[in-house]
């Protein structure tokens, strides 16, 4: 049985990328009538097929819709959501305009400039939601699912207008949160926009790694890079438009960084005995490792430190619903879990974070039921 919408329909998303895709799905999966307008035909034709809407209003011909939307959400490149904004106001003269571009202030205030007495109509808003893959392909419908959802309020916002962005991230799963448009765009850009410079560049000095040190390759570095496979495009048009709000902690970095190569190349010439240098390392990894402890927990929560526990898993099928199987059975929950391939073994291991008053208990569990626990 459907579930009853929170969000009265139908709505229009413009742009059927991975955001505006994931939305259709996840909003079709609630009930809600989707319309889905492209200029691409290709990527239109493939997010309908994947069942996140019907078309609209195409480049291609396609009619207009039938019944005009309560909520209009602009999901497409930053470079172009202006634009689209305005556009969508001029068409929709009775509904809620919002976009899901990861920069607000400049959006929000080009749009009211431009828009007159249609900017009330207009809420800008930014799921905290991705992928490093793109594309209608790549979409999913719990992409949203716990994630934060930005709602950038304003005195001058319609009567409704915020509510109507507030059911749209709550019926696919968000967690609304207010917040200014030039608020947000200083917070993403250390928590979003600064993390991906760091993995592109790190992932970047691989090109000059020979394969035999890529072998060493543990699950530290995939998780330092992985979001390095992110959309270059999208990335260059981001960075772009938070550039102020980027640039003061790129510079930080750039003077820490600094200092850490004086280090290296004291240790390199006079050995680590040289003065200052042990120093400078140590408070590196110290500042890193206070900036990790208020990295909110699960839930949102304050951090809190679990126990692991380190499974040796046989590379064959089964066997890790087998493990997950045998903790439920133990009555332990998983609250973080990450899974490691050595190279040239047939076998991963799994770590399973958990509260540590039952660690041994664990332990014990999965060692009786044969499990090879790493101590």
């Amino acid at each position: 049985m459907v579930a009853m919408a929170a969000l009265p329909g139908p709505v229009l998303v413009v742009g059927t990328g991975l955001l505006g895709t994931s939305m259709g799905l996840a909003l079709r999966e609630h009930g809600v009538e989707v319309l889905l307008r492209d200029t691409s035909p290709a990527a239109a034709h493939l997010a309908r097929d994947m069942g996140a809407g019907r078309l609209a209003g195409l480049a291609a011909g396609e009619p207009a819709p039938v019944a005009h939307p309560v909520l209009v959400v602009v999901a497409t490149p930053p470079d172009v959501v202006v634009p689209t904004v305005l556009a969508a106001l001029e068409e929709y003269p009775a509904a809620v305009v919002t976009d899901v571009a990861s920069v607000k202030g400049s959006v929000e205030a080009a749009v009211l400039a431009a828009a007159g007495t249609e900017g009330p109509r207009y809420v800008g808003s930014h799921p905290m939601a991705g992928r490093e893959k793109s594309g209608a392909a790549a979409a999913d419908a719990d992409l949203f699912h716990g994630r934060t959802w930005v709602i950038c309020t304003r005195d001058d916002v319609v009567r409704g207008g915020v509510a109507m962005v507030r059911a749209l991230a709550t019926t696919v799963g968000a967690v609304p949160l207010a917040m200014p448009a030039e608020e947000h765009d200083v917070a993403v850009a250390v928590v979003s926009h600064l993390p991906q410079i760091m993995a592109s560049l790190a992932a970047a000095r691989l090109d000059a790694v020979p394969g035999d040190a890529l072998s060493l390759a543990g699950q530290g570095l995939r998780d330092t890079t992985r979001i390095a496979a992110s959309d270059p495009m999208l990335w260059a048009k981001i960075l772009s438009a938070n550039a102020t709000a980027v640039l003061p902690h790129a510079s930080a970095v750039r003077d820490q960084m600094s200092e850490l190569v004086e280090a290296l190349e004291r240790a390199a010439r006079d050995g680590v005995g040289s003065e200052g240098v042990m120093g400078t390392f140590a408070r590196a990894i110290h500042r890193g490792r206070d900036g990790v402890s208020r990295i909110p927990g699960k839930h949102g929560g304050a951090a809190r430190r679990y126990a692991e526990v380190t499974v040796l898993v046989p590379d064959k099928p089964g066997q890790l619903g087998r493990l997950f199987g045998e903790v439920g059975e133990a009555g332990v929950n998983i609250e973080d879990f990450r899974m490691e391939h050595s190279a040239g073994a047939k076998l991963g291991v799994a770590t399973l974070s958990v509260v540590p008053a039952r660690q041994v208990e664990l332990t014990e569990h999965l060692e009786n039921q044969g499990w090879r626990v790493m101590q």
